[in-house]
């Protein structure tokens, strides 16, 4: 099962996506896009690695070990190769920074390559996936072409990806709303 959850900024996407992996048989894999480029960046990793450590304990009843809870992955650039690596279960966190990824280390002529290739290996090797981003299209337009760009991108990859999907969450102050 594919699961796109979207929404707004600070909405409780993350949040969603670690309860609805929490349903799930671990080891669930963590395929986190972010690179830890600044001091916020390291902290904001850091509590989130500490909030999947502490959620994936009180599943399991404080057993831990090989196989059990989350398996982090970092992967910025290339989700191809993760959905392909990351076994049959995973969260992918998130879409949004992956593109930031890509215009920052100037990969954008790879962008769909890469994402045809996330949405065929979570299609092909994945019994279960949950794909976190952002909604960009409730939004005004953007003053600079480099912010528009990236909406286009994040636009067209959120689209492909809950074309694939078999449910679509739309986070709205913390309540999800199924759209497919």
């Amino acid at each position: 099962m594919i699961i796109l959850i979207t929404g707004g900024i600070k909405s409780g996407k993350s949040r969603r996506a670690l309860e609805l992996a929490l349903e799930w048989q671990f080891p669930v894999s963590f395929i986190a896009t972010a690179e830890a480029l600044d001091n916020e960046m390291k902290e904001r990793i850091a509590r989130h690695r500490e909030e999947r450590a502490r959620l994936a304990d009180r599943s399991t009843g404080g057993v831990s070990g090989e196989g059990i809870g989350f398996a982090t992955v970092e992967e910025p650039l290339e989700l191809d190769r993760a959905a392909g690596e990351a076994g049959e279960r995973a969260v992918v966190d998130c879409i949004p920074m992956w593109i930031n990824n890509l215009m920052y280390y100037r990969r954008e002529d790879d962008f769909s390559r890469i994402l045809g290739g996330f949405v065929a290996g979570m299609r092909e090797n994945m019994r279960g996936c949950i794909v976190v981003t952002n909604e960009t299209g409730l939004g005004n337009v953007p003053f600079d072409e480099a912010t528009r760009r990236y909406n286009l991108l994040l636009a067209e990859a959120n689209r492909k990806i809950a074309a694939a999907a078999d449910r679509v969450e739309l986070m709205v102050s913390g309540i999800p709303l199924r759209i497919k």
